[in-house]
């Protein structure tokens, strides 16, 4: 007798994936949804019957990133440019409204306490700085390429912190926990809008040299096809009346397709702040 296959077996789909884990502060989460909702319902109109109704926000983001089935994710210039290279295809970059943003590309907002008496980053030497990832472009390598000048190939700071959010690194500047965090402007602009009573607490000092911004991603098994689809369904929901609000909820203006090879820009600030002798944040 044929061994028939199990119905588990024969009737498990694909499970695909998807994020918009970057810009998610629970106040946007529902705009996020919207957004998610509206792209994959075009994704299933063209034939990708696996498009996920929800997105996975139960995943850090950097196991998602790496998922074989991963439709679509955000992420972040300098891990693309690095430990996630050659591991995923870019789809598209947002363009946000937001101050600090200049079409695809983007800058940190260098913040200290309202109060605080710095009047240039080199009042900052012997301070504390807040990073949210030593892996972050926004939080790490823009500030280090402004720091590593000053340096002078020694230590500028007493201390980083590592606190693992944008919001946690405003909140440890505000409680004196620290002295200064570099903020992915688009991060800062919502904060700005949804939580004043933080950025109340905070000035910008300065602002940092720009940067291509969060790349959208898709996993490499996803089809040439597929692909094309998944960039002509956000050209679709970047113009559709209906989702007018939930664009202007999310700073959103539209994506622009820019090649991976773009982002290697992310690397020439690291290389700059190694020939300073400045190769860490410290």
């Amino acid at each position: 007798m044929t061994a028939r296959p199990s119905p588990r077996t024969a009737a498990s789909p694909v499970q695909r994936k998807a994020a918009l884990s970057m810009y998610d502060l629970s106040e946007l989460q529902a705009a996020n949804d919207a957004l998610w909702s509206a792209i994959a319902v075009r994704l299933r109109a063209r034939g990708l019957a696996d498009a996920p109704e929800q997105l996975t926000r139960d995943v850090p983001p950097e196991v998602l990133w790496t998922h074989p089935n991963l439709i679509l994710a955000q992420t972040c210039g300098l891990p693309l440019a690095t430990r996630l290279e050659g591991q995923v295809q870019v789809v598209a970059t947002p363009l946000y409204r937001a101050r600090g943003c200049d079409g695809i590309d983007y800058r940190s907002a260098v913040v200290v306490r309202a109060d605080h008496p710095a009047s240039s980053l080199d009042d900052l030497r012997g301070g504390r700085c807040a990073v949210n990832d030593l892996a972050s472009n926004s939080g790490m390598n823009l500030l280090r390429a402004e720091i590593a000048p000053l340096a002078q190939g020694r230590a500028f700071f007493n201390a980083v912190i590592i606190t693992g959010s944008h919001v946690a690194s405003a909140e440890a500047v505000v409680r004196e926990d620290a002295d200064v965090a570099a903020l992915d402007c688009v991060t800062f602009a919502h904060l700005q809008r949804w939580r004043p009573e933080l950025t109340a607490g905070l000035r910008v000092l300065s602002w940092t040299m720009r940067s291509p911004g969060l790349p959208l991603i898709t996993s490499l098994a996803t089809s040439a096809a597929q692909l094309a689809g998944l960039r002509e369904v956000l050209d679709a929901v970047a113009t559709d009346p209906a989702l007018h609000a939930v664009r202007d909820t999310l700073l959103l203006d539209g994506f622009r397709v820019v090649p991976a090879e773009h982002y290697r820009a992310v690397l020439r600030l690291g290389d700059i702040a190694r020939g300073l002798g400045y190769p860490h944040l410290a």
